[in-house]
């Protein structure tokens, strides 16, 4: 991904920056591990939610109540708060009790504290999809935030400081996807024409343009995900669309933070910044910095033709049974 080009663009937007904090056992791995996460702007390890303020390392470990924790601070318009819910899930034991890795003791419970009823509301619905999905319950627990402190200097970016310390984190699993999905792959230009039609072949192999308003997508607004016609990627969820009046379909933000690389166009005597997916290297279209301020400032500015809607119903059936729980209902 060319990070450059797309805190260039990014930047430029006006949604503020949005502060969530999560318990995860010991906060050395967890701050590491969201440190590499996209869109993560800043972390720091403290401790929440205990009997008294301003604890000292010795007293959380000595029974103060507190949580080891880590305030991440995050630019919403490149990854959402579902998105990095689901990062947490990842690197957690989601149904042990105070204990996580080899660390025992309530200082490593895992929690998830929220600041507003906004994050509260969106915080219950994925762990309760989780747990759905698991049919099981969960022993995190989800609460107010009721007070943090930071922790010591020395317990400030630990595993920078550190590199060999001690981390229950697989670090470099913050870069791996956090779905599997099955992508489509042909051996030929003929076979790919044939699978996806000619201007869809077009548009993602040769960059065209589809003429505006032509496209299904355009005014098209049902619950769902868009793939990339070429691999099947998920690349944009129905909630993140809007009515841009600019002729193609439009987005807020990519699906995951990491979906969509960036790239330097200047063709036709202009600057601009194309977006291509990730894995099958699809031109989709370009992302100005014209969209709804309300929703981040951004707009992904995509040829329907190179995207497939699977409808919500179907997203189980065709493989995307996963990605249901970044899909509001």
């Amino acid at each position: 991904m060319n990070n450059s080009l797309k805190e260039q663009i990014i930047n430029k937007n006006n949604k503020d920056q949005q502060t969530i904090y999560f318990a995860g056992g010991c906060f050395w791995g967890v701050e590491g591990y969201f440190k590499r996460v996209d869109g993560v702007i800043d972390t720091q390890t403290g401790y929440a939610n205990g009997n008294k303020e301003n604890p000292t390392y010795k007293e959380v470990i000595n029974n103060s109540g507190h949580a080891e924790t880590v305030k991440i601070v995050y630019d919403e318009n490149v990854i959402s708060l579902e998105e990095l819910l689901l990062h947490f899930l990842r690197i957690v034991d989601p149904y042990s009790i105070n204990r996580q890795g080899n660390d025992f003791g309530i200082q490593y419970r895992s929690g998830i504290y929220y600041t507003t009823e906004e994050q509260k509301t969106r915080v219950k619905r994925v762990i309760e999809r989780f747990e759905e999905r698991e049919g099981r319950k969960t022993a995190i627990e989800i609460l107010s935030l009721e007070g943090f402190y930071d922790a010591e200097e020395y317990h400030q970016d630990y595993l920078d400081k550190n590199p060999n310390g001690y981390c229950h984190i697989p670090l470099n699993t913050a870069d791996d996807p956090l779905f599997e999905v099955e992508i489509y792959t042909d051996l030929t230009d003929k076979a790919l024409r044939e699978r996806i039609g000619e201007l869809s072949f077009e548009v993602t192999q040769n960059s065209a343009t589809e003429r505006p308003y032509t496209s299904e997508y355009e005014d098209f607004y049902q619950k769902g995900i868009y793939v990339d016609i070429v691999t099947g990627e998920p690349l944009f969820v129905s909630d993140d669309k809007f009515d841009s009046g600019c002729g193609w379909p439009s987005f807020s933000r990519p699906i995951e933070a990491d979906a969509i690389e960036y790239v330097r166009d200047d063709s036709h005597g202009m600057q601009r910044i194309e977006v291509r997916s990730k894995i099958g290297d699809s031109h989709l279209g370009h992302v100005f910095n014209d969209g709804p301020t309300d929703q981040g400032g951004l707009r992904y500015c995509i040829n329907g033709a190179a995207l497939k809607f699977i409808p919500y119903e179907d997203m189980e059936k065709e493989g995307y049974g996963d990605y249901m729980i970044l899909v509001d209902e």
